[in-house]
């Protein structure tokens, strides 16, 4: 028997972040994409490839690499996304990948799920058992993303829109309300997710 795993996508500002700590609560054991992107920033080969290709500007005086100062400069420059997502998304995959794998082995966890921003963009369903999707509207969105000191619209409008995402998803939660409305939306989804299947 394995456990499922799921995956967790929505757009910018919507909640997944707060889902994906929901399911840790409940006893999911959790992986957050931005954190292995985090971890690949440090890894030697990708930070001098991203000095290489963007200059010394969008590094810390550690060497470390600034990850806003990067988006400000990718996101000015269409060739520059390609390039980090060419860089970025084979390393991604095969870390998640890893990660299930060990996850599994370990045979104490009743559900797996991954937070993956771009999971419909990038053409990943066929890795997950089932997809959630969390949403929210874009005045929302807006708000929650521009409080925290980022550029909404470049980010939002590369991404597909709420409703499509909907639409696509196996589970979808419409996060216009509360977090104790989302919690008990999460709960419901871990419960019904929760069992393991057989080999």
């Amino acid at each position: 028997m394995v456990p499922r795993c799921l995956g967790l996508t929505g757009g910018i500002g919507a909640g997944k972040s707060t889902a994906l700590a929901g399911f840790a609560a409940c006893g999911a054991a959790t992986l957050s994409s931005d954190d292995v992107v985090h971890t690949l920033y440090a890894q030697d080969d990708v930070r001098d490839l991203v000095r290489g290709r963007f200059g010394d500007g969008v590094l810390r005086a550690d060497g470390s690499v600034d990850r806003s100062r990067l988006a400000d400069r990718a996101f000015a420059d269409p060739a520059g996304i390609q390039f980090l997502e060419q860089i970025l998304y084979p390393r991604i995959r095969a870390a998640r990948a890893v990660w299930v794998r060990d996850r599994r082995s370990e045979g104490r966890w009743p559900l797996l799920v991954i937070e993956v921003p771009l999971l419909f963009e990038a053409d990943l369903v066929d890795e997950f058992d089932a997809v959630l999707v969390v949403s929210a509207s874009r005045s929302i969105r807006r708000e929650r993303v521009m409080a925290r000191g980022q550029n909404f619209g470049e980010r939002a409008d590369r991404q597909w829109g709420e409703e499509r995402k909907r639409e696509a998803a196996d589970r979808a939660y419409l996060n216009d309300g509360d977090l104790e409305a989302l919690d008990g939306w999460v709960r419901a989804v871990f419960s019904e997710f929760a069992t393991p299947v057989p080999l």
